[in-house]
């Protein structure tokens, strides 16, 4: 039955001249029929590189609009329309412009993971992989990093060179991961590499062997002539890991590092939404667009220097 939902999905989505994005995080019979899958704003680069006049982005709100910011012709769907993101949704555009206003000698920094809204008011994007370079890229060493404060301690520790203003928010799936796990699972595995997300408290980075984005975790466990690692980022990874690593073994740091959001898509969602009986089309204004597209531009800019 799963079989014959994939292959349905894969016949229509030719007829229909449509694109399925999936986020890492998405389930592993939705990454199988997905014509990529990766990080969030990986996908909205490949987004913008394919003909696809349609996009179905199986992940959460942000990622969809980011992709709608970088190709505004096509028609962009989110597979289900209430996969958000708490953290793009708990900085609020209006407090960050009076902060902004009070810093104004700060270039505003904004993590991917942010509305489309509240990236009309920033100076440069970043994604966790970028955060650094970019960063270290900037002019200016004043900087405000929103919203993710535990990925901006770690761009703080790796630049002390930098003056980094950081506000309270960030990802709670990630945040609550506790230096006690970590120690217990290298107790428990210690053979075994530990590898953790930047989005996790410093208390937790300061302990792991490697710190790096979703993709960035994927390739070194890939890359590594170690046997065993402990994933220290959503449970997904683990997963899709063992996977395409057979060889190798994975282990969950936390069996809390659940993303509900990302969990909301299921294949029948991306199924109904090809079909045109689910799902939610993106649709930002113009304005919206041209001032969001500017911190990304910057971005791009920036990484290359």
């Amino acid at each position: 039955m799963l079989k014959d939902i994939q292959n349905e999905i894969l016949k229509l989505k030719k007829e229909k001249d449509i694109c399925i994005l999936a986020h890492s995080y998405q389930a592993r019979e939705i990454v199988e029929i997905a014509d990529f899958s990766g990080d969030s704003y990986a996908l909205s680069v490949k987004a913008s590189e394919v003909s696809n006049k349609n996009v179905i982005m199986c992940g959460v709100k942000f990622m969809a609009e980011t992709v709608k910011i970088l190709s505004p012709e096509k028609r962009v769907f989110l597979a289900h329309s209430d996969a958000g993101c708490l953290m793009a949704d708990m900085a609020d555009k209006e407090i960050i412009s009076e902060i902004k206003e009070q810093n104004k000698d700060y270039t505003v920094v904004a993590y991917i993971n942010t509305t489309a809204d509240l990236k009309t008011i920033c100076d440069v994007c970043v994604t966790s992989s970028s955060a650094v370079q970019i960063v270290k890229n900037i002019k200016n060493n004043n900087i405000l990093f929103i919203p993710d404060c535990n990925l901006g301690a770690y761009v703080a520790q790796q630049l002390p060179e930098k003056n980094i203003k950081l506000i309270q928010g960030g990802c709670p799936v990630h945040a609550q991961v506790k230096p006690e796990e970590v120690k217990n699972a290298k107790e428990k595995h210690p053979n075994a590499d530990v590898l953790v997300h930047p989005e996790c408290i410093q208390e937790v980075v300061k302990l792991a062997d490697f710190v790096g984005s979703t993709s960035a975790i994927m390739e070194y466990a890939k890359k590594s002539e170690k046997k065993e690692f402990i994933i220290g980022t959503e449970l997904s990874i683990a997963e899709h890991l063992s996977y395409e690593c057979p060889d190798k073994k994975f282990y969950y740091l936390s069996k809390n590092l659940i993303c509900k959001d990302m969990r909301l898509t299921t294949l029948m969602d991306v199924y109904n939404c090809i079909k045109g009986e689910g799902g939610y089309e993106i649709k930002l204004d113009n304005k919206t667009i041209c001032e969001a597209k500017v911190c990304i531009d910057e971005m791009i800019r920036l990484n290359h220097i």
